[in-house]
C-alpha cells in the first residue's frame, strides 16, 4: 500500500520531545526539522516521512526556543579569544545576548558588531547604544545639563548608532555621567531612537531611596516613553534597600496604569536577592564624581568636604543595609574578594567612610555584592506578564552563570512561583517581541533554529556567591543558527553566533 504521507527532507530531525514554542502555550509532542540555519518543518509525530541527514531523539526532554538575555555585560568577553564562545550563557540555554546596557556601550557600534562577525562568537549578540558613552563622547564627565549644541551632537551620535544596527538606547541614570542628565535630554535622545523603532532600556535614576525615590523613578521612565513615543524597558526591576521593601505592589500598579493608557512598558529581572555594582556607585554621593575619577579623589582630600562626604557615604550605606551587607567581589587586590566592608574596616583599623575612600584610591572600579532585596518583591515582579528574564551578568556575581537555570530550578520546579511555559515565554518570545529581534524567540517554520532541549528536573545553577564562575548544568542540547553548540551537555566548539543588527 502506497503511503500518503508527505516526504520532507531536512538536515537535522529532532523528535520525541515536548515542544514549548515560546508563546506560553502548553507543551505539545511535535517533531522539528532544521535545514541550514532555519526551522524548516514542524509536525505531529508520524505525520510525514522525514528524510534527514541527522536524527536526534530527545525523548523525555522539552524543546524550546533558545533564551534571549536582554541585559548582559559580556561585550568584553565576546571580544576575547578565551571567552568568545560564551559557554557561560550557552550552558544556561541562552542563544542571544544583549550588551551595551546601563548606559555604557562600545563605540562606535558598527566596529564592535563587525569585529564579532569577523572573529566568531558562540551566541548571537546585539547592542544597545549607551547614553553615558554618548555623553562622554560629547561632554566628557561634566556634571551639568547639556546645552543646545551638545544635545544636537548627542542626537547625531545616537542616530548614527541606530543606523549602524543598535536596537535602542540604554541609560544608567543612577550612574555618572548619566545621573547628570535632565529628563529632557533623555527624552530628546529617545525621540531619535523612536524614529528608528528602537527601545529605551534603563537602569533607572533610583531603585531605592537614593535621590528621587523608586516610585518617582518609575514615573520618570514612563514619562520618557510618553513624551518621546519610545517603548520603555526597566532593567533589573527591584525594590533595592530596606526603605522601599514591599513597594512592588505600587510599582506594579503604576506600570499597569501606564500600560492601560497604551504606553509600552516592560521590565526584566534576575532571580537573586543581591545586586552587584561598583563600590563607588553604591556609596559615594554622585556630586563627588563630577569631572571624573581624579576629581573625585581630589574631593576625598579636601578638608572642607570631609563631613559632607562622610555623611553621604554613611547614609548610602544605611540604605544598603549596613557594612556587612556589602561583599567585595571583583578587585585588583585578591585578598579583598569575599570580605565584607565591615571586615575590611576592622582590618584596616579605620572608620567606614575612611575605609571606602582608601579602597577607592587604590581601585576605582572595585565591585561589591549588595544584599538588599526581599523575596516577596522578587516573586511579585516575576509573576507579571510584562517581566522577562535578564541576567545583568557581569564578573563576580553568580547571575552571569546561573540566572536562567536558577529560575527553572528554584522558581518553577521548587517554589512554583511561575510555571514552565511562562518561564520559557518570558525568556524567549516575550524578549524577542519586546526588543524587535526578528525571526527568533519562537519555534516557527522559517525562524532561525536557535533551540534548546532539556529536562527541567535536571537543570541546575551551579554558581554561588562564594563560587560565582561555575557553569550551569542540565542543558542537553543547544542549537545556534542550526548548528549544535551543546551536545549532551558539552560544548562542541562551534562559533555559530551572529552579530545582530536592528533593521
Amino acid at each position: 500500500m502506497v503511503s500518503c504521507k508527505p516526504r520532507v527532507e531536512v538536515d537535522v530531525f529532532i523528535h520525541g520531545g515536548l515542544v514549548l514554542d515560546g508563546s506560553e502555550a502548553p507543551a505539545k509532542r511535535m517533531d522539528i526539522g532544521i535545514t541550514g540555519e532555519r526551522i524548516s518543518y514542524i509536525g505531529a509525530p508520524g505525520s510525514a516521512t522525514i528524510i534527514a541527514k541527522e536524527s536526534i531523539d530527545i525523548n523525555g526532554l522539552y524543546l524550546a526556543p533558545g533564551f534571549i538575555d536582554p541585559h548582559t555585560h559580556v561585550d568584553r568577553e565576546l571580544s576575547e579569544e578565551a571567552t568568545k564562545s560564551n559557554t557561560r550563557y550557552l550552558k544556561q540555554g541562552v542563544t542571544t545576548v544583549f550588551a551595551g546596557n546601563d548606559g555604557g556601550s562600545p563605540m562606535p557600534i558598527k566596529r564592535k558588531l563587525d569585529d564579532w562577525e569577523r572573529t566568531g562568537i558562540g551566541t548571537n549578540a546585539a547592542l544597545l547604544v549607551g547614553h553615558g558613552s554618548v555623553r562622554r563622547v560629547v561632554m566628557g564627565m561634566k556634571g551639568e545639563e547639556a546645552n543646545e549644541q551638545e544635545l544636537e551632537e548627542m542626537k547625531e551620535v545616537v542616530a548614527k548608532a541606530m543606523k549602524e544596527g543598535a536596537f535602542g538606547i540604554s541609560t544608567g541614570l543612577f550612574y555618572a555621567p548619566g545621573s547628570f542628565a535632565s529628563m529632557g535630554e533623555v527624552v530628546a535622545l529617545s525621540t531619535v531612537v523612536a524614529e528608528h523603532n528602537g527601545i529605551y532600556d534603563t537602569h533607572m535614576r533610583d531603585e531605592g531611596s537614593y535621590n528621587i525615590g523608586l516610585l518617582n523613578a518609575v514615573r520618570e521612565t514612563i514619562s520618557i516613553g510618553e513624551e518621546s513615543g519610545v517603548d520603555v524597558h526597566i532593567s533589573h526591576i527591584k525594590c533595592l534597600g530596606t526603605d522601599v521593601w514591599d513597594e512592588s505592589p505600587e510599582v506594579i500598579r503604576i506600570i499597569e496604569a501606564a500600560r492601560s493608557k497604551g504606553i509600552k512598558v516592560t521590565a526584566n529581572q534576575y532571580p537573586y536577592l543581591a545586586s552587584r555594582t561598583t563600590l563607588k556607585a553604591a556609596l559615594v554621593p554622585r556630586w563627588a564624581e563630577d569631572g571624573g575619577y581624579e576629581e573625585m579623589l581630589r574631593r576625598f582630600d579636601e578638608p572642607s568636604l570631609r563631613d559632607t562626604l562622610y555623611n553621604g557615604i554613611l547614609e548610602n550605606l544605611r540604605k544598603r543595609g549596613g557594612p556587612e551587607s556589602l561583599i567585595f567581589s571583583d578587585a585588583r587586590d585578591q585578598e579583598l574578594i569575599g570580605q565584607s566592608l565591615g571586615e575590611m574596616a576592622s582590618k584596616m583599623n579605620q572608620d567606614i567612610p575612611g575605609t571606602v575612600m582608601d579602597i577607592l584610591r587604590k581601585d576605582g572600579s572595585i565591585q561589591v555584592i549588595s544584599y538588599n532585596m526581599k523575596e516577596s518583591d522578587l516573586d511579585r515582579f516575576m509573576q507579571q506578564p510584562w517581566v522577562m528574564t535578564g541576567s545583568d551578568g557581569g564578573a563576580g556575581h553568580p547571575r552571569q552563570f546561573g540566572t536562567f537555570p536558577r529560575k527553572i530550578h528554584e522558581y518553577v520546579m521548587n517554589r512554583k512561583v511561575i510555571d514552565l511555559p511562562m518561564m520559557v515565554h518570558r525568556s524567549s518570545g516575550l524578549t524577542a517581541s519586546t526588543f524587535h529581534v526578528a525571526e527568533r524567540g519562537f519555534i516557527k517554520v522559517g525562524y532561525y533554529a536557535d533551540l534548546i532541549a532539556f529536562d527541567p528536573k535536571k537543570v541546575r545553577d551551579m554558581a554561588t556567591f562564594d563560587a560565582p564562575y561555575e557553569e550551569a548544568e542540565g542543558m542537553s542540547f543547544v542549537w545556534v543558527n542550526g548548528r549544535l553548540a551543546i551536545d549532551h551537555g558539552e560544548y562542541t566548539g562551534a562559533l555559530a553566533g551572529k552579530a545582530l543588527k536592528h533593521k
